[in-house]
């Protein structure tokens, strides 16, 4: 039984749980359910050194709860925890799966946008992706660059060096978060009620469905996705994970996205206590 929840301390002091990360740390205390074990930001981070601090019995099975690693140093923590004796439950092969999109597509490209991979730092050939997609987004194998000056989309009148222009800025903003590749996704348009797109986000915790959490700051009243869909994905292949479902604008529901549970946040409203003790029940 897993009884064991990891997670990075500040960067200050080691003593103390991450700033970020502070309300799910305070949850999983209140629940009384797991031990708790920090491991130093800086030191793993920064020089890939692992120094913990907390209990755990000689041989614990642990879930992690913190930030995205490139599968590389995900298996390297993985092996580093395990040599202390914690047992992550996710193991590296599940992480990569899930965390790398590429990987998740082939699994549930039935019921998401289509899609395309091209090897970094390479000249992305427009024209074909033109003829194939009449507006696309991008993203690396992990994630996009949301939230920044980069365009949310292209579109047919978009010249190459334009393009080439914004690929430049795009492996700016990602930096050394830069992983695998690039993805060339359809853009799909998502329904909106009012100012809100109709996002959800799904936890599958040892193949059931333990969280289903509104994930767009939408209304109570916004539809739910599917039931037959949200069911569908449970067994993809790791043991703790996520599936994020939107709504279209024709009312039809698509995958948007996916990724590995440890390192897929919690949404906003969402009650914390209430996903530890579903996990704890769950795994």
């Amino acid at each position: 039984m897993v009884k064991t929840i990891v997670f990075p301390s500040s960067f200050f002091d080691t003593r103390k749980v991450d700033e970020d990360l502070q309300a799910e740390y305070d949850a999983v205390l209140k629940t009384g359910l797991f031990d708790v074990v920090l491991f130093g930001y800086d030191k793993w981070f920064g020089e890939g050194v692992l120094t913990l601090a907390g209990k755990w019995t000689e041989e614990a099975d642990a879930v992690y709860r913190g930030w995205m690693m490139k599968p590389e140093q995900y298996e390297e923590f993985y092996r580093a925890l395990y040599a202390r004796g914690i047992r992550l439950i996710t193991e590296p092969k599940a992480y990569e799966a899930m965390h790398v999109f590429p990987n998740v597509y082939k699994l549930v490209e039935e019921d998401t946008a289509r899609m395309r991979i091209f090897p970094l730092h390479e000249e992305i050939e427009l024209a074909r992706v033109k003829a194939e997609f009449s507006r696309f987004m991008v993203k690396d194998y992990v994630k996009s660059v949301k939230g920044t000056s980069f365009p949310k989309y292209f579109d047919s009148s978009t010249e190459q060096d334009a393009f080439n222009q914004w690929m430049e800025v795009f492996y700016q903003y990602r930096g050394d978060l830069l992983t695998g590749g690039i993805c060339i996704k359809e853009y799909l348009d998502l329904k909106k009620y009012g100012d809100r797109t109709n996002e959800y986000r799904v936890f599958y915790m040892n193949h059931e469905i333990a969280a289903v959490s509104r994930n767009s700051g939408q209304l109570s009243t916004a539809s739910l996705p599917p039931e037959t869909l949200v069911e569908k994905y449970r067994n993809l292949p790791s043991v703790f994970y996520t599936v994020d479902f939107a709504e279209l604008e024709n009312g039809t529901w698509k995958i948007i996205e996916a990724g590995d549970g440890s390192v897929s946040g919690l949404s906003d409203g969402q009650d914390y206590g209430v996903f530890f003790r579903a996990l704890y029940q769950c795994l």
